[in-house]
């Protein structure tokens, strides 16, 4: 018996709805910028070839730009057009332009910033609550470092273990900007390979004794101690992962990008 003929509308591979679309073109967009391809000063295209490049309408294109500006990659003025803006107006706290950074993060320069203000915001918050801390409180960080050394041969869990222990560290110490602002950061680094890097064999006893030394001087309610028993265990922690010769990633091939306007060509 012959198979039913296969209509035409069947072949025609379904068009993403408006809303996704946006959110591929705003994803493209900004990897452009964040990788430098498209550069400060640079004019975007006019809106006619940009939304042809990218295959959406000018409606479309028009909210995907009003998303770049919200996130600080662009500025829009009338009778100019779409400049690209300096890294110091980015917001590096978007999550996609965060994503964006790390994973196109050759060498490994956001990676290591983010260590540093990551151990600044966590060596803060470690000092606050070995100042003031419930026996509750000491006891949830107690239990979160039992749960990493019962898990210490599962990788997987392990890490897990020790998310749970840093973001209690954060929630217990009270401070809401330096606790949202530092979960933003790890959140995402944990889920980069880069930052995984290649752990030594002892890494995993290593990173316990650190663990420990930030609950001990908690509880001691050694204030300098626990600032710099997390300072320390964050940095050396990242210098043993690090990947010293992490090779630049591949990028697809057959990538294009919209031609820039440069903004002396006015």
């Amino acid at each position: 018996m012959a198979s039913d003929p296969i209509t035409a509308s069947q072949l025609i591979p379904r068009r993403l709805p408006a809303g996704r679309l946006g959110v591929a073109v705003v994803a493209e967009l900004v990897e452009l910028i964040v990788t430098g391809q498209l550069k400060e000063g640079d004019l975007l295209p006019p809106e006619g070839p940009l939304s042809e490049h990218f295959g959406v309408s000018r409606t479309v294109l028009r909210e995907s730009v009003k998303r770049l500006e919200e996130k600080g990659l662009v500025i829009v003025s009338q009778g100019r057009g779409t400049q690209v803006q300096a890294s110091g107006y980015w917001n590096m706290l978007d999550p996609v332009v965060l994503s964006a950074l790390i994973d196109n993060d050759e060498s490994l320069g956001v990676l290591d910033e983010l260590t540093i203000v990551r151990a600044s915001l966590e060596s803060a918050m470690a000092s606050a609550v070995a100042a003031s801390h419930t026996s509750e409180e000491l006891r949830r960080l107690e239990n979160a470092l039992t749960a990493m050394r019962e898990s210490e041969s599962e990788t997987d869990s392990f890490r897990q273990a020790d998310v749970v222990f840093h973001y209690a560290l954060m929630e217990i110490s009270g401070n809401g900007l330096a606790e949202n602002i530092a979960k933003h950061l790890y959140k995402r680094a944990v889920e980069s390979s880069r930052y995984q890097g290649i752990n030594p064999p002892d890494a995993v006893s290593l990173t316990l004794d650190e663990h420990a030394a930030i609950v001990d001087a908690i509880a001691r309610g050694d204030v300098p101690g626990a600032a710099k028993a997390m300072h320390d265990h964050i940095h050396i922690s990242w210098e043993r992962r690090r990947l010293p010769d992490h090779a630049p990633r591949v990028r697809g091939a057959g990538a294009s990008v919209p031609t820039p306007v440069s903004s002396s060509d006015e």
